[in-house]
């Protein structure tokens, strides 16, 4: 399906339904790149959505993975997405808060949902990573940054980045082609001491 070793997976190929939010290619791409992936690491993603990052990471690590949502139809689609393209990962319908402590130590993390809780489940999730292990939190809420940002602090993290992206996309017109902007996503990564 996706014969290719680098990350941003074009959006279409992924199934979709407006319920579920997804990840953008652009912003997975930068992800993946955040996370210093390397084959036969273990990862976690947090807030699995449609599993569009999820995917990226069993194709990048080709390791164990792990997906976590509390929404019972993203469990679904990340499933059907999975199967698309020919990967597997485990599947855990629940709040990360009661998930993450139940699963072992993994190299790399991405927080992309946190349902309001992000300082908790961002503690939660440092507690799951090896020593040296990545971990991102994406996010386009002003509340999560401030509250993800006083989590990494407070965690001693180190190689903190922090990095705004606005993407645009091109859409063709009347009279030409015209570009609209997406979301500005902020990216927080770092790595556990």
């Amino acid at each position: 399906m996706w014969d290719y070793r680098t990350p941003g997976i074009p959006d279409e190929l992924f199934e979709r339904t407006e319920e579920v939010p997804i990840t953008k290619e652009d912003v997975r791409a930068l992800v993946v790149s955040k996370l210093r992936l390397k084959e036969g690491h273990s990862a976690i993603d947090i807030g699995c959505g449609s599993g569009s990052m999820t995917v990226e990471l069993c194709l990048q690590t080709r390791g164990q993975v792990y997906a976590i949502d509390f929404d019972a139809n993203a469990i679904e689609l990340t499933k059907k997405n999975l199967q698309k393209f020919g990967v597997s990962a485990h599947l855990i319908q629940g709040k990360a808060q009661d998930v993450l402590p139940t699963l072992p130590e993994i190299d790399a993390i991405v927080v992309g949902g946190t349902w309001g809780d992000a300082g908790k489940v961002i503690e939660l999730a440092v507690g799951r990573l090896k020593k040296g292990g990545r971990i991102v939190i994406d996010t386009i809420l002003i509340e999560t940054m401030y509250h993800a940002l006083a989590a990494v602090n407070e965690l001693k993290l180190t190689e903190v980045d922090i990095t705004q992206v606005t993407i645009a996309k091109a859409r063709k017109v009347t009279t030409g082609t015209m570009m609209l902007a997406r979301n500005p996503v902020l990216l927080i990564s770092a790595t556990k001491p």
